[in-house]
C-alpha cells in the first residue's frame, strides 16, 4: 500500500475525526492533515506535498469547490474528493469539471476507503 499525505478539511470536528480514524486504521502510513476550513488549509498545506484532499463542501468562509480550485492550482496532480451531504446536480457539474470526485455523506470506512484506494 502507497503511503499517502491526506488533507482532510470539515468544519465538523466529528467528522474530521471519523475520517482521521478511518484512514489511520486502514494505512499505518498515511500522514493525515486536518484543516476546519479552507484558509487553514491553504496555510497547512505551504510546505507539504499532498496527494489525497478530502474536502467538505458547505463551509463558513471559503466553500470546498473555492478550496479546490486554489489546491488544483498548486497541487495538479492531487485525488480530489467533495464530501457533502449535497447532492445537487449543480454541484455534482460543477466538482465533475474540476476532476473532483463525489464522496457522499454519511461518512462510512467503504466510501472514504473506497475513494482513496479504489
Amino acid at each position: 500500500m502507497t503511503s499517502h499525505t491526506i488533507l482532510v478539511v470539515d468544519d465538523s470536528r466529528v467528522s474530521r475525526m471519523l475520517v482521521r480514524a478511518i484512514i489511520d486504521h486502514a494505512d499505518k502510513q498515511a500522514q493525515v492533515i486536518e484543516a476546519s476550513n479552507g484558509e487553514e488549509a491553504l496555510a497547512k498545506t505551504e510546505s507539504v506535498q499532498i496527494t489525497i484532499a478530502i474536502l467538505d463542501l458547505n463551509m463558513p468562509g471559503m466553500d470546498g469547490l473555492v478550496l479546490a480550485t486554489k489546491l488544483l492550482e498548486r497541487f495538479p496532480t492531487v485525488k480530489m474528493g467533495l464530501l457533502t451531504a449535497n447532492i445537487q446536480d449543480m454541484v455534482r457539474q460543477k466538482a465533475k469539471a474540476l476532476g473532483i470526485s463525489f464522496i457522499p455523506k454519511p461518512i462510512t470506512e467503504e466510501r472514504i476507503l473506497g475513494f482513496i484506494y479504489g
